[in-house]
């Protein structure tokens, strides 16, 4: 439990990359480690290569499961050839949270100037679960994590957090 009493939230984290593996995955660590860290339980965790069909294929099967309600997802969302995280994930969404991606591009501005730009960070509900899709860097995870996803993922955070939102669609 969390805060008032609020069940902590079943995580995933998936790092999409070529070239991560379990040994190297600085940025995999660090979402699962906060996740836990702020009392939430960490359900599954992966790497696949930057392919739209295998970063949908294990996220599709994460967000079939009931106690899966966030997934967490490194990596792919640049410009170069491979990056495909946005596509893979945005076809997926029920819903986009837009302020995720606006919100994530301010805060890394203050840190990386003008080249936040080149970030396609994304987030959105696909069948009653929350993604948030970063840039694969360890620092920009952090960014996100303590600038958005820390607050949005605790249940006491006010005026208002997306665990109220799973726990109402769920109830439904």
């Amino acid at each position: 439990m969390t805060g008032n009493g609020i069940k902590a939230l079943g995580v995933c984290v998936l790092t999409v990359s070529d070239t991560r593996t379990q040994e190297n995955d600085t940025s995999g660590d660090f979402l699962a480690a906060a996740a836990a860290n702020s009392g939430h339980t960490l359900c599954e965790r992966d790497i696949v290569k930057d392919d739209i069909y295998q970063i949908r294929a294990v996220t599709s099967a994460w967000i079939a499961r009931t106690e899966i309600d966030v997934v967490l997802i490194t990596g792919g969302t640049g410009f170069s050839g491979r990056d495909s995280t946005p596509e893979a994930m945005g076809p997926l969404f029920d819903k986009h949270i837009e302020g995720f991606g606006e919100l994530f591009r301010q805060l890394s501005h203050a840190e990386i100037g003008s080249s936040t730009i080149q970030s396609r960070a994304l987030g959105g509900f696909a069948n009653n679960t929350v993604i948030f899709c970063m840039p694969g860097s360890t620092g920009a995870c952090r960014t996100a994590w303590e600038g958005v996803l820390k607050e949005q993922l605790d249940g006491d955070h006010r005026p208002c957090n997306f665990v109220g939102v799973l726990q109402t669609q769920s109830d439904t």
